[in-house]
């Protein structure tokens, strides 16, 4: 079973895609901010993390910038998810580090995809 670092602020939200992700054979583990996420890379080591770009504390971005700068956390993938699908955000997640990008809302089948893949080339 695979481990996924969910990275959303919305309460909504992270119930949505965590039920999903379970009933796909996922075990979820939750960060709320940035900085929660980048201390949960450290300490959860999952083979994949959801990344919210809008979240308080330490935004997607920063976080993802740290997550990638430690050697310990730099191999884990990182899919951005965003609300935001302004045109330039997918470059600015691929600089960040993101292995790839998705928006909201999630599309799951899609979304499921990329996390297979991802998993899957790691």
């Amino acid at each position: 079973m695979s481990k996924v670092l969910l990275v959303e602020d919305n309460e909504m939200n992270r119930d949505m895609l965590s039920r999903r992700l379970e009933r796909k054979g996922f075990q979820v583990v939750f960060a709320q901010d940035g900085g929660a996420a980048v201390d949960q890379a450290l300490s959860e080591q999952p083979a994949l993390i959801l990344m919210d770009m809008s979240l308080p504390v330490m935004d997607g971005w920063e976080a993802t910038r740290r997550i990638k700068a430690n050697p310990d956390t730099q191999a884990i993938p990182i899919i951005a998810l965003t609300a935001h699908a302004m045109a330039g955000d997918k470059e600015k997640a691929l600089e960040a580090g993101c292995e790839d990008y998705d928006t909201k809302p999630v599309d799951f089948p899609r979304l499921l995809d990329k996390i297979e893949s991802l998993i899957r080339a790691r």
